[in-house]
């Protein structure tokens, strides 16, 4: 098969694996990171881009992305079929598929996931906004305001009071955490992801663990072994709609999502 791939680079080492060992000719796109704290803009990029693949050319386009802030919804393919992981967001692709996704969460509460590419496109997407390199303080980088970027902004609209609070407030998400969880492959033996981890973990005031990754759904899903447990193949003429159930995503036709 001759399939084309668009992913969030957020997983570029752990796709680029797969497809390196997969016997289809795999056209492979990636899209930027942030595209996850603006998912309309995310949305808007990634079916334009669908749109813009020509019929015929492909035999399938597989989606690189899980629920993400609701980025699939209403994602529709006019003539080639679009598959997709039936997944939540990237943890489940990293740990190979949802019901160890769900066993790890269980086991691990309060735990956030790191990863090879979390880790390195957190720098890419600073020097893409124009914003220092980032530190170890993840409630800097991951909150729905930036202390670096927005603040200044937040007081001339609502003031230095009022600023503050929305800052603080933006950022009580994190104290859900105790564990820093980094999610490891042999191919990333080299990046020194441990270190970089746990001196974050240090940071927060995290306890810090590793867990291995598990590239099988990735695998299967480059494979072209697509079982509907695993992986919702859209028809052409549909469109994504979340399913809120254990299925998570299903395919509807695009009239029903007008």
């Amino acid at each position: 098969m001759y399939l084309k791939l668009i992913a969030c680079e957020v997983a570029i080492r752990e796709i680029g694996f797969v497809a390196a060992h997969s016997s289809h000719m795999i056209d492979l796109e990636f899209l930027p990171v942030g595209h996850h704290d603006q998912p309309k803009v995310g949305h808007a990029d990634l079916q334009a881009r669908v749109n813009a693949i020509p019929a015929g050319r492909y035999d399938g386009i597989l989606i690189g992305y899980g629920i993400c802030n609701a980025m699939l919804d209403n994602l529709g393919t006019p003539h080639t079929p679009l598959i997709i992981p039936r997944a939540h967001d990237c943890i489940t692709l990293l740990l190979g598929s949802r019901q160890r996704y769900q066993e790890v969460f269980n086991a691990c509460p309060g735990t956030y996931y790191f990863s090879a590419g979390w880790l390195e496109f957190r720098h890419r997407k600073a020097r893409a906004n124009g914003e220092p390199p980032p530190t170890e303080n993840v409630a800097e980088q991951m909150a729905p305001f930036s202390m670096a970027k927005d603040y200044a902004a937040l007081v001339a609209k609502y003031g230095e009071d009022n600023a503050r609070y929305l800052l603080e407030v933006s950022q009580t998400w994190l104290q859900n955490y105790r564990r820093g969880m980094l999610i490891r492959f042999d191919f990333d033996q080299k990046l020194q992801l441990r270190e970089k981890v746990a001196k974050i973990c240090r940071t927060q005031g995290w306890t810090m663990d590793e867990l291995a990754g598990d590239l099988r759904l990735l695998q299967n899903w480059v494979d072209g072994s697509w079982n509907e447990s695993d992986f919702l193949i859209v028809p052409p003429g549909h469109a994504v709609y979340p399913a809120h159930q254990d299925h998570i995503i299903e395919a509807r036709p695009m009239a029903q999502n007008l």
